[in-house]
């Protein structure tokens, strides 16, 4: 018997926890496995996100309704129980017994221990009984939002403390699906319409001109629309990154750290298509991901190879009117689209502006004279952003910050600007644009 939503869900929880995997990557192909429906398949997204959005939160409670601690749990039981929990708190959509009852089924199922679907039992009803009395609220912002107490101490020391809370709560938010238009096919209103058609929800973005919010899109690679190419999914802040590098029509443009390809096809569009891109990757498999997402995208002037960013080569020299970094960081901008990324062991990040200063340093050197070296990444710790930059322009004085205009709320900034998801309602990034003086 095929899995369902709820144990499709479990398993890429366990998958999470035992063997480290990303939990978007697992769920879609988990999912496509299972044959789960579309309804099926944002269900089972919802709870798995859902969890890891809010994990700390739900283990606050089970303490409060279980005599067995969480960790003392075996991990089918208390990823079943956290399931069942968030279904239970957070989705009132989800009938309070179906939520105990699919939980229960799933301990029976997939527990060694025969009395564990009892526990499961009595802990949800237990849980289902105070919320209705009401159920109190954790103190600390780490518990309450699910962010570990590092996490919260670094986001301290960026932020004011009256934004903290904002900032959390924004990574915990259902964030909107982005469709950038590709005009070289087809009109925003064209597309809208084409979507309405096939019974996907599309709304204008408030400010970002040829940008669509999505709703209701179900499998989107399945869409008539995609597959002719008639946009690509990309997130307003990584659609700005490209706006404020001032990819022109006729350029020469090499990105750097490329995978899966967003600034190159968005830096493709805003040349019209006029001039060459060079789209690397250090994985050879993402070359094949460049190359078929340009073709999608009727993006003849792409081309895909293999590059170590952190490797001089010497036909690259001086030879690229603009160069694009977006390289290797923490990923703690984008907490809301991959919410595993709050547990990373922060020990394992401290290397990281080693192996982007190796990078910026590296590929500054293929930008010609006069042209413009962009550095971006999708964190907003300082070390990885404004210390970056500072310490490469504090060793290159050939190279100055440029300052550049966007549009909606970000508007005009002097060479660097951090985006945040509480103010700016995008992704968290970071991005710097840097002009090399003519010799």
């Amino acid at each position: 018997m095929a899995a369902g939503p709820r144990e499709v869900a479990l398993d890429c929880l366990l998958a999470c926890e035992k063997q480290g995997a990303w939990s978007d990557g697992y769920l879609r192909n988990a999912m496509q496995r299972a044959g789960l429906d579309s309804r099926d398949a944002g269900l089972c997204s919802r709870i798995a996100f859902g969890v890891l959005q809010n994990k700390l939160l739900l283990d606050w409670y089970l303490t409060r309704f279980s005599s067995v601690p969480p960790e003392k749990m075996e991990p089918s039981v208390r990823n079943a129980l956290r399931l069942g929990l968030y279904q239970l708190l957070f989705l009132d959509r989800v009938p309070a017994h179906a939520a105990v009852n699919e939980s229960v089924a799933l301990a029976r199922k997939r527990s060694r221990n025969p009395r564990s679907a009892g526990l499961v039992n009595a802990v949800l009803r237990a849980a289902g009984r105070e919320k209705d009395s009401g159920l109190p609220e954790p103190e600390e912002l780490s518990i309450r939002y699910s962010h570990p107490e590092w996490l919260v101490k670094e986001f301290s020391n960026t932020v004011s403390p009256d934004e903290v809370e904002a900032l959390l709560a924004a990574d915990n938010a259902q964030p909107p699906t982005q469709a950038q238009v590709n005009p070289l096919k087809t009109t925003a209103w064209e597309l809208r319409e084409e979507l309405t058609v096939s019974g996907v929800t599309a709304a204008a973005h408030p400010w970002l001109p040829d940008c669509l919010e999505l709703e209701n899109t179900g499998n989107l690679e399945a869409l008539p629309a995609f597959q002719a190419g008639k946009f690509y999914i990309q997130d307003t802040a990584a659609r700005l990154t490209v706006m404020a590098s001032g990819a022109a029509p006729g350029m020469t443009v090499l990105d750097a750290c490329a995978a899966p390809g967003g600034k190159s096809f968005a830096a493709a569009i805003q040349m019209e298509c006029k001039g060459t891109i060079l789209s690397c990757d250090i994985h050879p498999y993402k070359k094949n991901l460049i190359e078929s997402g340009a073709r999608r995208l009727g993006l003849d002037c792409v081309s895909a190879a293999v590059m170590d960013g952190k490797e001089f080569d010497p036909s690259l020299e001086d030879r690229f009117d603009l160069v694009i970094a977006d390289v290797p960081c923490s990923g703690l901008g984008i907490i809301r689209k991959k919410p595993d990324i709050r547990y990373k062991d922060p020990e394992l990040l401290t290397g990281l502006p080693r192996v982007q200063r190796a990078i910026l340093e590296n590929v500054s050197r293929y930008v010609k004279p006069g042209g413009v070296l962009l550095y971006a990444t999708c964190t907003l710790l300082r070390r990885e952003n404004e210390d970056v930059v500072s310490r490469f322009l504090d060793v290159h004085p050939d190279f100055a910050l440029e300052p550049f205009s966007l549009p909606g709320p970000v508007g005009r900034t002097e060479g660097m600007v951090t985006l945040w998801p509480h103010r700016h309602g995008t992704d968290g990034f970071f991005f710097a644009k840097l002009r090399r003086g003519q010799r």
